[in-house]
């Protein structure tokens, strides 16, 4: 099989597997894809709804179509969930960690540009929360609101999960992911791994594995570790200190599982004392809690946008 086949096939199982996704929670959301030039490609934008627009960032290592059980719950906005670069149908993107800022920012605003989305609220995860309080910082005004749910990336002393920190570390990130293929198996590890229960979410796991079985993928994770962490440390310029937190000056809420994988509640409670405009709202479940409580976390959401 040709290099192209075996892409051409792996990119139609991945539509077959994120649609029986969106069929599971009767989300009605139709594929966009938008030219983003700050990776030289294409991003895909899941969008459904009717409203106001409400952009979902979601984190850096898996396809926007997670946020599916939250999106049936979300009513009153046009919802445009996004993907980062190399996950899901969105085309990957060479990271370095001198240019890794700056390559999150302009790729959010290439996106928001090319969907006529103006300053207004958001809802993001883990990676998308670090992205856009990035995006917030250097274009000021256009995050008016923000609703992160789960730990986000790197604030205070919060790390990645074990095998993603081992996959940062040279050479020993490539030799790991060859040695593990994608399997169900393995997807459930995962999914237990930050906290949440696999049972139930058979789609959900399934659409996982067709991701990690992207020719791209392992480069793309390899890649995106390795300019966040240096020998399992995230970076300097990717940690968010104390002092970075008290630059967040939007409203936002912290939606934190008990068991998030990423950290703590505690380091959420230690969060919402440095930022000046925050509140923290702890719940059962890890770093997806939406995947088996999707309607409390959409009260939650839908509260706090009624308010801000």
């Amino acid at each position: 099989m040709t290099t192209q086949s075996a892409t051409d096939e792996a990119t139609a199982a991945f539509r077959d597997a994120q649609q029986r996704v969106l069929d599971r929670y009767q989300v009605p959301a139709q594929s966009r894809f938008v030219d983003v030039p700050s990776i030289s490609g294409r991003a895909q934008v899941l969008v459904t709804g009717e409203g106001p627009p409400l952009p979902l960032v979601i984190g850096g290592a898996i396809p926007a179509v997670f946020w599916a059980p939250l999106m049936a719950e979300l009513s009153g906005h046009t919802l445009y969930a996004i993907e980062l670069p190399g996950n899901g149908l969105t085309d990957p993107v060479r990271y370095h960690h001198t240019t890794f800022r700056r390559t999150a920012v302009a790729y959010l605003a290439d996106i928001l540009d090319a969907l006529e989305i103006g300053p207004g609220p958001f809802v993001t995860q883990s990676m998308g929360s670090l992205w856009t309080t990035w995006l917030a910082w250097e274009q000021p005004g256009r995050v008016r609101s923000q609703v992160m749910i789960a730990c986000p990336a790197f604030f205070l002393d919060t790390s990645a999960i074990l095998p993603w920190r081992l996959v940062s570390i040279p050479a020993l990130g490539k030799l790991l992911l060859s040695l593990q293929k994608p399997s169900v198996k393995g997807a459930e590890q995962i999914i237990r791994m930050v906290g949440e229960d696999p049972v139930g979410l058979d789609e959900i796991r399934d659409v996982m594995v067709a991701g990690q079985l992207m020719p791209h993928r392992r480069r793309d994770l390899v890649g995106l570790m390795r300019s966040v962490m240096s020998w399992t440390w995230p970076r300097p310029k990717v940690a968010v200190t104390a002092d970075q937190l008290r630059r967040i000056t939007h409203p936002v809420r912290l939606v934190w599982g008990e068991q998030d994988g990423f950290g703590s509640p505690d380091a959420g409670r230690r969060a919402v004392e440095h930022m000046p405009d925050a509140d923290l709202h702890v719940m059962p479940g890890g770093h997806a809690p939406w995947l088996h409580r999707a309607g409390q976390v959409a009260a939650l959401t839908h509260e706090f946008l009624d308010t801000h």
